[in-house]
């Protein structure tokens, strides 16, 4: 169902916790420790459906269960198919394979020198420090190393890949990753940010985080001061549901931006999430309110149990093409896929070009109508009195 936005409407509030005192609830170590995380303590809240109940029962097997009380609170208990009740409630359909999924899909491990470094680009690396995160998304790329529940064993070597990115000279950018990068201590973290900035090679500094949407608390002024000392550190945040851009989210980035960190978004093309035009532009709307500009939406990976999340790419590239022309440039993110085994992000973008030749190329504007752009360098002479001085052809 597409979204509606209301906009005078930015969710704030604590919800189902009225009762817990609001310094514990701004406390971003006691939403950690009063997480949600079984089917007993998910009962206490709502009623859980037949396939929910069946895929919790696998989650260990797979990927943990875990929702802070802040995100559960944006969750319609009463209603299924929510979007973000289908994000973060396990379901049977996690126990299915289908051809072609795989438990490393984008082929981090072959790419990894050291435990904790991928380098699959020429110039930048993911650094992964961490395997926990705030709360499980049920189509996470890394579900075979996040949460330990596949007995990955995942333990990340601070040192070891510092002195990796410190002896290739070649890499220029740094992606820290994981896990959740912001669930480290800020002593933890400002180790490392510190540690990359002596690094007189690395240039470029980002963290992938889905922290400021799950658990805005956690952005606090002297995490922000770590990234005024260090910066600039880039940040992109993963926001897959307008009903996720909440007044808390908001104030994190606006602590986060004038702090002087730039924020990007990436998100999840997701069955029953995001799958229409309509709840796209609420939420690339909503982004550039909060001052994040929608980067990347990602054709999901191809993990294993990840079918029933898994849209048709013909879909996404209606999306885009919906958004292109009638909504600002800022507000359209690249659509990608990243390829299978390791291959990288690949654009894939709508058709418009028609044809392209020596003398010219054809292609479609947003509204379908055809234009010619000359490809030669001949010159024409034409005076301002010409009718057709300035024009190209509008077939």
């Amino acid at each position: 169902m597409a979204y509606t936005e209301d906009r005078s409407q930015w969710y704030e509030g604590q919800g189902l916790w009225q009762h817990v005192p609001q310094a514990q609830w701004q406390d971003w170590i006691w939403q950690l420790k009063n997480r949600i995380t079984t089917k007993e303590h998910l009962e206490q809240y709502m009623t859980l459906t037949a396939e929910e109940e069946a895929g919790i029962a696998h989650a260990g097997q797979k990927l943990s269960l875990a929702i802070t009380p802040y995100f559960f609170n944006l969750m319609d208990r009463e209603n299924p198919n929510c979007p973000i009740r289908l994000q973060m409630i396990p379901r049977e359909a996690e126990t299915k394979i289908s051809a072609g999924e795989m438990l490393d899909s984008l082929g981090e491990d072959e790419h990894s020198p050291v435990p904790g470094i991928v380098h699959r680009y020429p110039d930048r690396v993911l650094f992964l420090v961490t395997d926990r995160c705030a709360a499980y998304c049920r189509y996470c790329t890394r579900s075979r190393l996040v949460s330990n529940a596949q007995d990955y064993n995942f333990h990340p070597e601070y040192e070891q890949g510092l002195r990796y990115i410190e002896s290739h000279p070649e890499v220029r950018d740094v992606l820290l990753s994981g896990g959740d990068p912001l669930l480290l201590s800020d002593r933890k973290l400002e180790h490392i940010l510190a540690r990359l900035r002596e690094i007189p090679h690395v240039e470029f500094i980002r963290i992938g985080s889905r922290i400021p949407v799950f658990l805005p608390q956690r952005i606090t002024p002297e995490l922000c001061e770590i990234f005024k000392r260090h910066g600039p550190i880039w940040m992109s945040i993963h926001v897959n549901h307008p009903s996720e851009a909440t007044a808390e989210l908001k104030a994190a980035c606006d602590r986060l931006s004038f702090a002087g960190v730039p924020l990007g978004n990436q998100s999840v093309l997701l069955a029953g999430v995001n799958d229409d035009a309509d709840t796209m532009k609420a939420l690339v709307h909503r982004l550039l309110r909060m001052r994040v500009r929608p980067y990347y939406l990602y054709q999901m990976d191809l993990i294993t149990g990840g079918s029933h999340f898994k849209v048709d790419v013909r879909r996404g590239l209606e999306i885009i093409k919906a958004l292109r022309g009638h909504t600002t440039g800022y507000a359209i993110p690249q659509y990608v896929i990243d390829a299978p085994g390791g291959g990288g992000k690949v654009p894939i973008n709508p058709d418009f070009v028609e044809e392209i030749t020596d003398e010219e190329i054809v292609f479609r504007n947003y509204e379908g109508n055809v234009y010619r752009y000359p490809l030669t360098a001949e010159v024409q002479i034409q005076t301002a009195s010409d009718p057709a001085y300035g024009v190209i052809d509008a077939g």
